[in-house]
């Protein structure tokens, strides 16, 4: 089997005869599979294991049939190397032991160390591009998203400690966010120096600010960041997150090569609201697979007649898959996916053709 390289091919905007598809989450808990796993491993154990982890990232990749893999890890894997203590709680998430609440907090954070404190992650990667036939997106959660589980201590709805750092400390919060830039710039590169072929950037949580406030205190990091990495030929994708479609038209400087859209967003409001720069990756509502496959197949075919009206376009779901999904609606959904969009783009051609456009 050759290299399939149609999301690399998407990702820069170049022609594609059917739309690549990949989940966000893919590798985990709907899979029977991996609950097995998961029943003698924690996720952090896991992705200490390097054969293991990238025995679970390749999972839907041969299950599932999709056109790239993401890496298993967490996003709050690199946090570790930089002086936080922390676990992955059952249905809770992180929770942070020495949270960030002072200037003195922000000032003990060191530099990552990758190669040091995480050799299983740069390992992980090397295995899987010498066996993967498709790409192997790798990723880092986006500075505020981070700074949020810092801060809180644990998952928020609302929060309140991440605001009021934010607001009332802003010489301590500019600093928090150098710091953790520095550290998803570094922790990127290595991902790169070993291998990786794209990388996302998961901003899950910075829906949570008004556009203004996410110019103000959140946007130049993460311009800083894709800025530093720019010289990098790999496709760059942001995911703002959920409820972010407000701030879509303020990233027009931002140097990614994909933005992804959540499911709130349209795929033309999407670019209309972005311009003309990006490739878009999105936005099936992940709650949509609870639907009959009727159901699922419709909203699927106006999402992809929307994305191949422009070049640049990767069908994904506007967030990412939750454990009540069933396996064999996605690999159905996936298959789907490929063959609705192989005819949808070959009668594109053909009408494109036949009015001399």
């Amino acid at each position: 089997m050759s290299y399939n390289d149609l999301f690399i091919r998407a990702c820069k905007k170049q022609p594609v005869d059917r739309l690549p598809v990949w989940y966000m989450r893919q590798a985990g808990r709907y899979d029977p599979d991996y609950r097995k796993i998961k029943e003698k491993y924690s996720l952090l154990e896991i992705c200490t294991q390097p054969e293991l982890a990238a025995e679970v990232t390749m999972m839907p990749v041969k299950k599932l049939g999709v056109d790239a893999a993401i890496l298993y890890s967490d996003i709050m894997n690199p946090v570790a190397s930089i002086g936080i203590d922390f676990d992955i709680v059952k249905n809770i998430g992180p929770v942070i032991h020495n949270p960030i609440r002072t200037a003195a907090d922000v000032e003990r954070l060191r530099p990552i160390q990758v190669e040091e404190h995480l050799p299983h992650i740069l390992r992980t990667i090397e295995l899987l591009v010498a066996e993967l036939e498709v790409p192997l997106i790798t990723f880092a959660g986006a500075p505020f998203t981070i700074a949020s589980y810092l801060i809180e201590g644990k998952p928020s709805k609302s929060y309140i400690r991440t605001k009021t750092l934010m607001y009332s400390e802003p010489k301590v919060w500019f600093q928090l966010m150098d710091k953790l830039g520095d550290m998803v710039i570094t922790y990127l590169k290595a991902h790169v120096a070993s291998g990786a072929k794209a990388f996302q950037l998961f901003d899950s949580w910075v829906g949570a600010l008004s556009p203004v406030d996410f110019q103000t205190y959140v946007l130049p990091t993460i311009k800083r960041i894709f800025d530093e990495l720019s010289h990098l030929d790999q496709p760059k994708i942001y995911f703002p997150g959920v409820s972010s479609g407000e701030l879509l038209p303020t990233l027009q400087g931002v140097q990614a090569d994909v933005i992804g859209l959540d499911w709130r967003v349209s795929i033309p409001e999407g670019r209309r609201r972005l311009g003309s720069r990006y490739a878009v990756q999105g936005n099936l509502d992940p709650y949509v697979l609870t639907a009959p496959m009727s159901v699922i197949q419709e909203q699927t075919k106006a999402i992809i007649d929307a994305g191949i009206e422009e070049p640049g376009y990767v069908f994904n779901l506007g967030h990412g898959l939750f454990p009540e999904a069933s396996l064999e609606k996605l690999k159905e959904l996936t298959d789907f996916i490929h063959a609705y969009s192989s005819q949808a783009i070959q009668q594109r051609g053909t009408l494109k053709q036949e009015s001399g456009v």
